[in-house]
């Protein structure tokens, strides 16, 4: 975290915009400690980072990462596969499993894959190369999605900025509630699809 704050502090919204984006594309750095970062500069720099503009670029490279990994499903199908970064994110295990999510829990997997570091990359090329949603619909779940999760890392870097400690347990607390939603989200999910299927077989 330390590296980011100060990388964004050299280089201010244009930094936060390029990791964000990068993130999406499945390169191993927290997604959340780089929201909380950039909300960090924004506590200790206000006079020259407005935390609600640092909200807007945020939303923005988050959008713009996910939003390339689906085009790049879409445009390339399974070819893209042949490329050796992209078969480091989407491995066929990872593909076979993914599109097995689909069929299982439909287009919510989208939702819930916001909150699934490590697997949202490939679930959204993997909903560009079956074309199973439209870029519309896609843009949408994901919207609703990162509106509920960027504002809080976001306003949470930007709260404890003066008090390191405090930050690091409220990430830790943070990153535990997540777990707790996406838990009771699958379970949801879960049973939803569990009674469709019971009341399909009744009729």
């Amino acid at each position: 975290m330390d590296f980011l704050v100060s990388f964004f502090t050299d280089y201010g919204y244009w930094a936060v915009l390029f990791v964000l984006i990068i993130c999406g594309f499945g390169v191993p750095i927290p997604e959340d400690i780089t929201l909380v970062s950039g909300g960090i500069i924004a506590g200790l720099y206000p006079e020259s980072v407005n935390v609600h503009i640092m909200l807007v670029v945020s939303m923005f490279g988050v959008l713009a990462g996910d939003s390339i990994m689906y085009w790049l499903g879409r445009i390339y199908g399974v070819k893209i596969l042949k490329f050796r970064p992209i078969r480091r994110i989407l491995t066929l295990k990872r593909l076979r499993m993914v599109r097995g999510k689909f069929d299982q829990y439909g287009n919510r997997v989208l939702f819930v894959a916001r909150f699934l570091p490590g697997l949202r990359a490939p679930i959204y090329m993997v909903s560009g190369i079956t074309r199973r949603v439209s870029y519309t619909r896609f843009f949408l779940l994901d919207f609703f999605a990162a509106i509920i999760s960027v504002p809080v890392w976001v306003y949470l870097g930007y709260h404890g900025a003066n008090n390191r400690d405090w930050l690091a347990e409220q990430i830790k607390t943070g990153q535990t509630g997540l777990y707790i939603v996406i838990a009771l989200l699958a379970l949801f999910i879960g049973f939803k699809v569990y009674k469709a299927k019971k009341t399909k077989k009744e009729e």
